[in-house]
């Protein structure tokens, strides 16, 4: 799946119209509402400075030197990780923000163990949420291959639709699974006209419309990390997510896709479990 689509309901969920028929507008005709400007550059709109979450998706990844240490010095350098991660959140006032979220690859993925999903609505609280892990022993025996940097905003081509939502604040955590990857779009696919982008969003939306066990969360990256977007899908069901990516290889907008990977299967577990999983 592309990015440029978030959504704040299920992937392919179709929001009801004024006129009572999924989408669409009096008599099932779909409702257009195509954004002429998406970039404010003809219009000159003004910068958006309201608040908006950030999104870090941290992987890490042991040394296997941790293992040969002895069992009770594991522990304990399990246990001053896990009290200084999850400081970070019940440390800090509501008003900041912060949800933290945990996931193994173990026996998923080679390169990385695990990962944290942080959410804040200031990007420096990440630094701070890593200067805590950085103090504790068990940082010695990890390295960070990925760490990917994001804002949620509202998407052009979903929330054009009356009733769809804003889109405007991420839902974390609501599946078993957690399936990432960082995602860029050809230079080609923003010279197409406004409305060629928002059709071909429209087919790729309507091809996930029966995927409804998949959860989208698809985060902005311009500027501030290395890709476009950073997309991520919540479900229980890894067979759904494999066949709703196989099926919009099929759709018009995939042409435009320059690189949709590292690809991460991430299962969610409380950190102590994924911790235990290290060894």
């Amino acid at each position: 799946m592309s990015g440029d689509e978030q959504k704040p309901t299920q992937v392919g969920e179709t929001p009801p119209s004024a006129g009572g028929r999924p989408g669409g507008a009096p008599g099932g005709r779909p409702k257009m509402m195509v954004d002429l400007d998406p970039s404010g550059q003809v219009t000159q709109r003004d910068p958006d400075r309201a608040q908006r979450q950030f999104l870090n998706y941290a992987f890490f990844k042991l040394d296997p030197s941790f293992r040969r240490l002895p069992l009770p010095e594991r522990e304990a350098l399990k246990a001053e990780f896990l009290a200084a991660a999850a400081g970070w959140v019940t440390d800090a006032p509501a008003e900041a923000g912060h949800i933290q979220r945990s996931y193994s690859l173990v026996g998923v993925r080679g390169d990385v163990d695990f990962m944290l999903w942080r959410i804040a609505f200031d990007v420096r609280d990440f630094q701070e949420a890593q200067a805590r892990l950085n103090r504790t022993r068990l940082m010695g025996y990890l390295t960070q291959p990925y760490n990917f940097i994001s804002m949620n905003k509202r998407s052009q081509y979903v929330n054009r639709v009356e009733g769809s939502g804003h889109g405007l604040e991420i839902l974390p955590g609501q599946g078993k699974f957690l399936f990432i990857y960082p995602f860029v779009k050809t230079r080609a696919w923003y010279d197409l006209t406004p409305m060629a982008r928002q059709g071909m969003m429209d087919e790729h939306i309507h091809a996930s419309g029966p995927f409804k066990g998949v959860r989208i969360n698809t985060s902005y990256s311009y500027g501030i990390d290395d890709q476009e977007f950073v997309v991520s899908f919540d479900s229980d069901y890894p067979q759904e997510f494999v066949d709703l990516v196989h099926r919009l290889r099929y759709t018009e907008a995939s042409n435009y896709t320059l690189q949709d990977t590292p690809m991460f299967t991430c299962v969610k577990k409380d950190l102590d479990g994924v911790l235990n999983d290290l060894g």
